[in-house]
This record gives structure tokens, C-alpha cells and sequence, in this order.
């Protein structure tokens, strides 16, 4: 639905052409504005009145927010046009970059899953005497404290924290629900004169808490100790790190809202199969530990989950997904970025994709630096990471002529690097990770990029993340069949050595995405490669070691149906003539069992491994020697039986 546009050219620091922008994003906007946020603000406030309202200016949000709070009035919506666009040295039209901003702007994200996150304020300080014992003085007016002090120490006692002594041998958990494992663990005894005594050291004490903080300096007690919610830490010999450890730590207490980072559907899950490994991806990648092996998938904790998003990007059936936003609002982003920057009239843009401190590096570079081209286009996520390779080809194919992705001090890079490999692979030199902190920098090397042309039929980019990749995949490769990709990939072909091969099936049985499947009318292994995952399930069961994984992508038809990877000819029963299993499986085993085991030294045994299941049946019950065969049936008793055996009969 159109909303009212008010932009505003910063004072005349920026050209900003309103008519167009009206015409390209169908947003209602009367003209442009010098001084929206100061001598203009009755403006402001008269549109923000009548409600539905966009205000092209992101700097000064704070003010529209304080006039929406006083008039009782509906905030209004913000997008960046100075930073991002207008403040440029840049002499190209900057309009259709704009469009494009305001048009994503205006998209409505869905409604995010979020759950309560209770802290009653139990907080335990871990440290060196003097350190902590002063920081649970500051604390203690306002968190419940317990500071747990080396063995050996001397407890003074205080009436406003609690002390105890011993080693923290094991935590767990998270804000909340935090669980704490202390060894040689010692409290003071009540009562008494002079230093209290203590009690005998015991190990295996077991407690909880909401909040941990964490003054020894040394090894974390997490992994990813900066992802782990109510978990502190600070350099104890860094006054400033521990006064902002202890204030960070004051404010640990009430309910929080901790979003549902991912989802993730079990049933999708390609972990395992009968207790033998396949994928391990996300188990392999996840920074914070929240993500479990549960037998035959995996188990995601989102209190522990801090929603990197790794594990959605590496994830190769789907079964975990970002939700935070879902990966179909990324891509209608990214294409209504594309399609509003092609229609107002651009060509040839770069995607910059980046977080938060990316954020502020362009608003760096556009305050005091050259800012962006006028053909480079930025998009805001909240998880570097979770960007995978499907999105960065579907945004070539969207239109997009490059993509960047901007990496901040703490991006997970793990997951980010094999991604952009795997994305190169399918559309060669086309994206880039910026391991770039300075903003001049940044700026210099977007300026000097060279410019390379965007696909000429873009595609809208629709369904599944691996449907995404495939589709964008034969737009952007119109010419080739097959593409070889790089080692791990989630896509691919499985090769078969037919003649180790004796269509056991059980690759077939255990396949987690039914990609590999049997006949059953005929011995044949059948393969659909679009099903293929690509997680070696198939090669670590086979008997034979037969199965050998190839990496590719099929952009032919033919990947979308069944191909036959092995077939033999059908053994056909002695006896009734049906066919039933492999015929040289068949010959196999009666050539190495006949006159070699004790219990095939009788031809007519030899000649059960060639019947079917029924007349394999019928000629072992019948057999001289059946084991399962009884004596001489009884005649049945009749009444003149019973009146033969009557005295006045």
C-alpha cells in the first residue's frame, strides 16, 4: 500500500529529485524538504498525524519518534537515503538507487516468533578476592550475589552477598537457567567467634543461577563467550572492562524477549540413519554449542542459540531454516531492490551486503569519505552468516551484476568462506567477502571495483533455498549443462562402481532424501540428482564400498527425473518360474556355498537358494528332514469310539 514519502535534502547537501522517486516506488511525496527535522518539523508532524508515513531520514528518527509519542500519533516508518545514496562523490544519478532503497524500505517484514526469558537476579561471581568482593559490594544492592572464591581463601563474612569457596568445575546453560557444577566446595558455619569455620571440602556441588559473572581472566566457560546470554566477562587487571562487566551485569534482571532464531523440521533432517553418520554440517559450525545430535537429526536449544545463521546457510535439505526474518523475505529484498533500481532506470548495481557495523562504516565513509557509488546498492541482515550461497546467486540472478559481502570484526567466517566459494563456483568471480575495517578504505575499493554486467533476463527468485540456487543457477549459466563444484557441496551425483555393486539396496533403504530408490519390479538402483544432499549417508553404509560422491550441478532436465545407476537381470525361480532377486547374487551364493558348508552338501538344499520365498517354503516342509515336521497326524476320535469302550456295548 503506498505511504506518504517526505524526503529531504539534508540542507541542500544532497540532490534528491522528488517527482521521480514518486513515479519509480509509487509512494506519495509532495516535493522535497531542506530541513525536515527542524524548521520543517510542522510538516513532519502534520503527516505524521495523518498516519501511513515514510521519512526518508534515519539520522534524525529520534525526533519524528518524540512528535508520533507527543501528537498520540502512529510511529512512522524511516529509510536512509543520505548515508546510503545521497552523500556520494559519486557524479551519476543517484535517483534509481534511491527508488530502490525506498521500495525495499517499504516491504512489511512478517511477525517475528519470540519467547520470555525470566531472570530473577541469582548471580554468581567468579574471581580473584579483591576483584570480586568488590564487585559484589556494587552489585549486591541489586542482584542476589554469591562470589565463589579459590579454595584455601579466608571468608569474611558480609551480610549483603553471600561467599563460598571451591573450584567452578562445569557450567551450563543460559541466562536464567544457568547451572553451575563446583568441586572442593566449602561454606562457612554459622556462629562462633573470630574467622567462621568451615565446612569439610565436598566435590560434585550442585547449583543455579541467572546470571554468571566471570572475573578470573582466563579460559571461557562457554564457547563463543560473547554469544552466551547472562554469561559476563571481563580482564579483572582492566578497571573500565570490569566497572562495564558490573554494570552490564546489574541490568540482567526481569523478562527479556529472546527471538526464535531458526527453525528446524526433523523430518527433513539427513544427520544419520541407522546409527551411521551423514551430515554434520550445522553440528560442525554452531559457535555457541546450541545445536545437538538427537539420533537421527539434530536437536537446536534456542535459549543458547544466538542466531548466527550458519547453520540455515550450510544446512543442504532445508532442514533448518532462518526466521529471523525467513529466508522468502530475504529474497523478496533482494528482488525488489533489483527490479525498482532496473525499472527507475539503473544498470549494472552491486550488492553490499553487511550488519551492523557495516552500517556505520558506510555512515562513516558517507559523512567524512566519498560514500557509495551510485551503483552500489546496500542490504542490511542481521546475520552475516546466514547469507549462503543461495542468496548471493539469487541475487545475480535477480539482476544484481555483483555481490559483496561487508565482514564485521565477529562474523562467523567458517560458514561465510566455503559459501562464497560454492557461489563463485556456479557464477565465477562475481562475489566477494570485504575483510575491510577502514571506511576510506571501503569507499576506494567500491569506487575502483570494475564495472561488469548484470544478467539480461532476471529471474524472480521463488521456493526453496536449494529450488532458489538451482533456478538461478541455469539463468546464469544458459549455455552449460553440467557445473563441477567445489568438495562438500550440497549438490551433486553418486557414482556407482557397478561391478563391486550387488544391489543390496541398502543405500537406497536409508537415503535421508529418497534420492537414491529401488525398483520393485526389477533389480535396479534408481538416482534423481535435484534430491541429491550430497551427505555420504549412501557411501558410509555400502558393503562394497561402491558409492563415491561426485560434486556437481545438473542443469538439465534430466536431473529433475530418475536415471538408473545399476540394473542386472532377475533370477527366476526353479520351481514356479517368478522372478525374485539378482540372478548372479544368485549364482554367486550357490556357487560359494555348494559342497563348501555342511549344511548345502544335499543338492535339493542347493536348489532352496534358487526358489522364491513360497516354494522355498513348501520344499523345506516337505523335505526328508524337515525339522519343522511332526509325527503321524492322530485319527480323529468319533463317538463310536468312545461307545466300543462301553461295558453294555
Amino acid at each position: 500500500m503506498a505511504k506518504t514519502l517526505l524526503v529531504c535534502d539534508c540542507l541542500g547537501s544532497q540532490t534528491v529529485d522528488a517527482a521521480a522517486l514518486q513515479a519509480a516506488t509509487g509512494q506519495s511525496c509532495g516535493g522535497c524538504y531542506s530541513s525536515l527535522c527542524t524548521d520543517q518539523i510542522e510538516v513532519a508532524a502534520k503527516a505524521i498525524g495523518q498516519g501511513d508515513v515514510m521519512i526518508a531520514c534515519q539520522q534524525e528518527a529520534h525526533r519524528f519518534l518524540a512528535v508520533s509519542e507527543e501528537i498520540d500519533a502512529e510511529a512512522p516508518a524511516f529509510v536512509d537515503i543520505r548515508d546510503r545514496a545521497g552523500w556520494t562523490d559519486d557524479t551519476a544519478d543517484t535517483t534509481p538507487k534511491m527508488a530502490a532503497l525506498i521500495a525495499e524500505a517499504a516491504l512489511t517484514p512478517p511477525a517475528q516468533k519470540a519467547f520470555d526469558v525470566v531472570s530473577e537476579g541469582t548471580c554468581l561471581i567468579v574471581g580473584a578476592n579483591d576483584i570480586a568482593l568488590a564487585a559484589a559490594e556494587k552489585l549486591s544492592d541489586t542482584l542476589a550475589v554469591t562470589v565463589l572464591l579459590a579454595p584455601g581463601t579466608e571468608i569474611v563474612p558480609n551480610q549483603n552477598y553471600d561467599t563460598v569457596v571451591g573450584t567452578l568445575h562445569q557450567a551450563s546453560g543460559t541466562l536464567g537457567r544457568f547451572q553451575v557444577r563446583i568441586s572442593a566446595f566449602q561454606q562457612s558455619m554459622t556462629g562462633g567467634r573470630g574467622t567462621p569455620a568451615m565446612t569439610a571440602p565436598r566435590d560434585g556441588a550442585v547449583s543455579e543461577c541467572d546470571i554468571i559473572l566471570d572475573l578470573t581472566g582466563g579460559t571461557p566457560l562457554f564457547p563463543a563467550p560473547d554469544k552466551r546470554d547472562g554469561y559476563v566477562r571481563a580482564d579483572p587487571k582492566s578497571p573500565v572492562a570490569v566497572a562495564d562487566a558490573v554494570f552490564a551485569a546489574s541490568q540482567l534482571v526481569g523478562t527479556f524477549e529472546k527471538p526464535f532464531y531458526v527453525r528446524l523440521e526433523t523430518s527433513l533432517c539427513a544427520h544419520s540413519r541407522a546409527e551411521k553418520p551423514a551430515c554434520s554440517n550445522c553440528l560442525n559450525l554452531c559457535p555457541t554449542g546450541a545445536i545437538t545430535s538427537a539420533g537421527e537429526h539434530v536437536s537446536v536449544d534456542p535459549m543458547i542459540c544466538a542466531g548466527c545463521g550458519a547453520c540455515a546457510a550450510v544446512c543442504p535439505s532445508g532442514a533448518i531454516s532462518y526466521d529471523a526474518p525467513s529466508g522468502d523475505f530475504t529474497f523478496r529484498r533482494i528482488n525488489t531492490l533489483a527490479s525498482t533500481y532496473r525499472a527507475a532506470g539503473g544498470k549494472n548495481a552491486t550488492l553490499l551486503v553487511h550488519d551492523d557495523h557495516g552500517a556505520e562504516m558506510i555512515s562513516l565513509a558517507a559523512r567524512h569519505g566519498r560514500g557509495l557509488p551510485a551503483n552500489v546498492i546496500p542490504l542490511q541482515v542481521d546475520a552475516l552468516a546466514g547469507f549462503g550461497h543461495a542468496e548471493m546467486v539469487g541475487a545475480l540472478a535477480s539482476g544484481f551484476a555483483r555481490v559483496d559481502v561487508l565482514l564485521a570484526p565477529k562474523t562467523e567466517r567458517d560458514a561465510l568462506v566455503p559459501q562464497a566459494d560454492l557461489a563463485n563456483a556456479i557464477s565465477p568471480d562475481k562475489v566477494a567477502l570485504l575483510d575491510i575495517a577502514d571506511p576510506d578504505a571501503l569507499s576506494d575499493h567500491l569506487f575502483d571495483q570494475p564495472k561488469t554486467p548484470a544478467i539480461a533476463a532476471p529471474i524472480l527468485p521463488l521456493g526453496s533455498r536449494r529450488q532458489v540456487a538451482r533456478l538461478s543457477a541455469k539463468a546464469l549459466n544458459p549455455d552449460v549443462t553440467t557445473l563441477p563444484l567445489p568438495a562438500n557441496a550440497p549438490y551433486g551425483a553418486v557414482i556407482v562402481d557397478t561391478d563391486a555393486c550387488t544391489l543390496c539396496l541398502a543405500c537406497a533403504s536409508l537415503c535421508p532424501s529418497g534420492a537414491l530408490g529401488d525398483n520393485s519390479d526389477l533389480p535396479q538402483l534408481r538416482f534423481q540428482e535435484d534430491a541429491c544432499l550430497q551427505c555420504g549417508l549412501c557411501a558410509n553404509v555400502c558393503p562394497e564400498k561402491a558409492i563415491t560422491l561426485q560434486p556437481q550441478l545438473d542443469l538439465t532436465d534430466a536431473a529433475l527425473s530418475q536415471t538408473v545407476l545399476n540394473e542386472e537381470e532377475p533370477f527366476a525361480c526353479i520351481d514356479c518360474g517368478s522372478l525374485f532377486g539378482v540372478k548372479s547374487t544368485v549364482e554367486r551364493i550357490t556357487e560359494k556355498l555348494a559342497n563348501n558348508h555342511a549344511m548345502y552338501q544335499n543338492p535339493n538344499a542347493i536348489r532352496m537358494i534358487q526358489m522364491c520365498d513360497n516354494c522355498r517354503i513348501n520344499a523345506q516342509y516337505h523335505s526328508e528332514n524337515n525339522p519343522f515336521a511332526s509325527g503321524e497326524r492322530p485319527r480323529p476320535r468319533t463317538t463310536d469310539d468312545y461307545l466300543s469302550k462301553r461295558r453294555d456295548h
